[in-house]
C-alpha cells in the first residue's frame, strides 16, 4: 500500500523533474548504507546519565560511522526531529577515516545543502545533503564533521553509539587530524549516510533494542551482530545488501522512554528506507523486564498477549508495504541486572512471558525466524546466557556472543523473495 502510493508520487515527481533544466536533475538512485535511529534526549528524572554536552555552541563534532555497502557518491542525513528550536549547521564535511579523529586529506569533501554551505533545519525536520563524488569501499569508516555557529541544543541524539565522537571548539570541519577538546560515545543529529545505488542493490533493516544497537560490543570495534552480518553479506558476494541498524537501547514495542515505541517509529525507521525489502524484528525484552525496576518503577507489567498484539501490527504493516518481516527470538535474560539498581528486571514470572513470546515468534506468523535464543543460551541452564557470551549483566552479549548471533543467521532468510 505505502509503496504503491510512493510509486505514484515518484511518477508525478519524475514528470515534474523532466521539465527542469538538465543541470537541476539528479537521476541517481540512493540507498542507505548506515543509519542511527534518532531519539529524544531524556530529562534528568531518568536514572541513566546522557553523558554528552547539552549544547554544541560554536563547536565542531566529528562522528565516525562504518558503512555497510560502498558507492561512488555520498550524502548524509541530519535530524532535528526532537528539537524545539531551529538548528543551524554552519559547515559540514565528509571524509574517509584513517585512525581516530584523523581523515585522509585527499578524501575530504565539503557538503552543501541545496547548493549552500550551511543550512537551518526547522524543529521536527530532517535535512539531506547534496551528493558529493567520493568513492567509498564496503565496510569503510567515514567521518562526518559538523560545525554549529549558534546555539545547538542536543535534543536529537542516538545514545548508544558505541563509537568515539570528537568535539572541538570552533570550525574544525576541514582539519585532517582534529584535536579534540572532549570525546563522547553518543551520536547527535547524524541519522544516516547514503550512497548511489547500483542495479540490484537492496537493504535489510534491523529493528531492535540495545542488543541490536550493540550494548556489550567493543567501543570503536564494530563487532555488534549487525556489523558482522554486514561483513558476512559482503563476503557472500552478489548484489550489494545494505544493513541498516535501527536499534535503540531501551527500545520497547508498546511504550516510550529511551526513544518512541516500535509502533510509532516503524514508518520512519523501516518502511521509509529506500530499497529496503526485509526487516528483522528483535524487540520486546524491555517491555517484559522494565516494569517494577528503577527504570520504570510504576509501569504496569504487559502480558505476552499484549506484546504479541504489537508484533501482529508490525507484521501487518510490513506486509501492507510489500516487505518481508523476519522474527528474531528474545535472548535469555536469567538474573539480568541482579544486585544492581535495576534488580527485578528478571523474575520467573517475566521469564514465562519471554517464553510465550518466543513461542509466538516460532509459530509461523513471521515470514522467517532467526533463533538467537538458541544461539546463545546455556544448554545446561535454560533461560540463561552462556557465560562465555555474557557481557556481565546477564542480558547483553559480549563480542563473542554477538559473533555467535551473526553466525547463526541463515543468509537465505534475508534474501528477497
Amino acid at each position: 500500500m505505502y509503496r504503491l502510493v510512493s510509486a505514484i508520487l515518484a511518477g508525478a515527481a519524475l514528470s515534474y523533474v523532466s521539465l527542469l533544466p538538465a543541470t537541476a536533475q539528479d537521476s541517481t538512485e540512493w540507498i542507505g548504507t548506515w543509519t542511527a535511529s534518532p531519539q529524544p534526549a531524556w530529562q534528568a528524572d531518568f536514572p541513566i546519565p546522557l553523558g554528552f554536552p547539552s549544547n554544541y555552541f560554536r563547536s565542531t563534532i566529528r562522528q565516525i560511522a562504518r558503512i555497510s555497502i560502498g558507492g561512488s557518491k555520498v550524502r548524509i542525513v541530519l535530524s532535528n526531529e526532537y528539537g524545539t528550536q531551529p538548528l543551524k549547521v554552519g559547515a559540514a564535511h565528509v571524509a574517509i577515516t584513517t585512525d581516530g579523529a584523523a581523515i585522509k586529506p585527499e578524501s575530504d569533501r565539503v557538503l552543501t545543502f541545496g547548493g549552500e554551505s550551511s543550512i537551518t533545519i526547522p524543529p521536527g525536520a530532517p535535512a539531506i545533503s547534496d551528493p558529493v563524488d567520493l568513492t567509498v569501499a564496503p565496510l569503510a569508516e567515514l567521518s562526518v564533521s559538523l560545525y554549529f555557529p549558534e546555539s545547538a541544543a542536543a535534543t536529537t541524539m542516538h545514545w548508544d553509539g558505541h563509537q568515539t565522537a570528537y568535539v572541538a571548539a570552533g570550525d574544525k570541519t576541514g582539519e585532517a587530524d582534529l584535536k579534540a577538546d572532549s570525546t563522547q560515545t553518543q551520536r547527535v543529529f547524524l541519522s544516516g549516510i547514503m550512497v548511489d545505488a547500483v542495479d540490484g542493490a537492496r537493504a535489510v533493516v534491523l529493528f531492535g533494542d540495545s542488543i541490536t544497537d550493540g550494548d556489550g560490543s567493543t567501543i570503536d570495534g564494530n563487532d555488534r551482530w549487525p556489523d558482522t552480518l554486514a561483513k558476512r553479506l559482503q563476503e557472500a558476494g552478489g548484489a550489494p545488501v545494505a544493513v541498516l541498524n535501527q536499534g535503540i537501547s531501551g527500545a520497547k514495542i508498546l511504550s516510550d522512554r529511551m526513544g518512541v515505541n516500535a509502533l510509532a517509529r516503524f514508518d520512519r525507521d523501516v518502511l521509509n528506507q529506500a530499497r529496503a525489502d526485509t526487516v528483522v524484528l528483535m524487540m520486546g525484552i524491555n517491555d517484559i523486564g522494565w516494569p517494577g525496576t528503577g527504570l520504570a518503577p510504576s509501569d504496569t507489567q504487559p502480558t505476552a498477549e499484549q506484546i504479541i498484539a504489537g508484533y501482529k501490527q508490525l507484521i501487518a504493516r510490513a506486509h501492507a508495504d510489500g516487505m518481508r518481516i523476519v522474527g528474531a527470538t528474545l535472548t535469555p535474560f536469567g538474573d539480568a541486572f541482579v544486585g544492581s539498581p535495576f534488580q527485578g528486571y528478571y523474575t520467573e514470572d517475566k521469564e514465562k512471558i519471554r517464553l510465550a513470546v518466543n513461542d509466538f515468534i516460532r509459530s509461523g506468523a513471521f515470514d522467517a525466524v532467526i533463533d538467537f535464543d538458541k544461539a546463545v543460551v546455556d544448554p545446561a541452564k535454560p533461560g540463561y546466557i552462556k557465560a562465555e557470551f555474557d557481557k556481565g549483566d546477564h542480558l547483553h552479549p559480549n563480542p563473542a556472543g554477538y559473533n555467535a548471533m551473526a553466525g547463526a543467521i541463515d543468509l537465505g532468510v534475508l534474501s528477497a523473495q
